[in-house]
């Protein structure tokens, strides 16, 4: 049977970036059905902003009834009352523990900076569970969660990363001297799950970690970065920083029986429907999605066309020092990875 994912186009840029990757994936022969779906705070604010949630019922149960999904960048209204966002909302739903971003330079981009790795980042707990508590008027609380269940399935699944990958070093990112128990528990649980392999294991507090990133980046090439899910979620965006435009970041957010791909961006609603936006997160979440689903060839093919139209610099977008549309790099990213399809 046909694997299926559902694809939710979002909010703001969402549309536009989205219907860049679907085209990509037919013009690349892509054989896995796609089923449209509404998701976001556009949708919601149409319906009148009843639901408890940016998911109407109906795409729930689409993406229920699927593989894996896609979802475009959504705007998550900062607003008392208003639903937690759709990704976290996904995460939660579908126990979809580890969120992943390669973070790759480009030598048109950083001719005078490497950097190859991959940020693994726990995405069900920490300090983003939400739980809070008003003491006074003046002063709350928020609980930090980490277990060794929620540690030990995000190293694994980091382990297996590198195995795959034949990466060799792994870097956790705590706080542990100020943080003894929670950061304890995942330290301990990650040096457990790399016993017996060949990895080499090293820590550097959260702070430390910003500054090595900036002055030293080389250093974390072929590594796999762990961390729970605050610290992750600032190194893997100053990692994005380093590669020089957040549009050129992809990611996945992965559990053991479902997986959500997205670009690491926003909605950026100010520039939608300009056709002005870099759609090269989205079309290589997409090209990953690919992957999952068991179209490798059309994952390869998709992602060194991708890299060598950011590197020839013809047909690039306003971000990385072009001038083309969004419809041209998209373009330009077809024609190549048609030729290398073909070869």
């Amino acid at each position: 049977m046909s694997k299926k994912a559902a694809v939710m186009k979002g909010d703001g840029i969402g549309p536009e970036v989205v219907d860049s990757m679907l085209r990509v994936l037919k013009e690349c022969n892509f054989q896995s059905e796609l089923i449209l779906c509404e998701a976001g705070s556009e949708q919601w604010d149409k319906n009148g902003r009843k639901d408890a949630s940016y998911i109407p019922d109906v795409t729930m149960k689409i993406l229920e009834e699927t593989d894996c999904c896609f979802k475009g960048p959504t705007t998550t209204i900062p607003v008392p009352g208003a639903p937690r966002s759709v990704a976290v909302t996904l995460r939660q739903k579908f126990d979809l523990y580890a969120n992943i971003r390669p973070t790759k330079t480009y030598d048109r981009l950083t001719p005078d900076r490497k950097l190859d790795c991959v940020c693994f980042r726990e995405a069900t707990e920490g300090l983003y569970t939400g739980v809070e508590a008003k003491i006074t008027d003046d002063a709350a609380i928020a609980i930090r969660k980490i277990t060794r269940q929620g540690s030990r399935r995000l190293i694994d699944s980091a382990v297996d990363w590198a195995n795959k990958f034949n990466m060799k070093k792994m870097v956790a990112v705590t706080k542990r001297n100020i943080l003894k128990q929670t950061d304890g528990i995942f330290w301990d649980e990650t040096q457990k799950a790399v016993e017996g392999t060949d990895i080499e294991l090293s820590e550097i507090y959260i702070d430390n970690m910003a500054q090595q990133m900036v002055i030293a980046t080389e250093q974390f090439n072929g590594a796999v970065l762990v961390s729970t899910n605050l610290f992750m979620d600032i190194i893997s965006e100053l990692a994005s920083a380093l590669v020089g435009s957040i549009g050129l970041i992809y990611s996945a957010n992965i559990g053991d029986n479902y997986a959500m791909f997205e670009a690491a961006h926003g909605s950026a609603p100010q520039f939608a429907g300009q056709n002005k936006v870099n759609p090269t997160a989205t079309v290589l979440s997409g090209a990953w999605m690919a992957d999952y689903l068991g179209e490798r060839d059309v994952r390869d093919a998709i992602f060194a066309a991708t890299e060598q139209v950011i590197n020839e610099g013809k047909a690039v977008t306003w971000d990385i020092g072009g001038d083309a549309s969004t419809t041209q790099m998209t373009d330009a990213i077809i024609t190549y990875a048609k030729e290398k399809l073909r070869k």
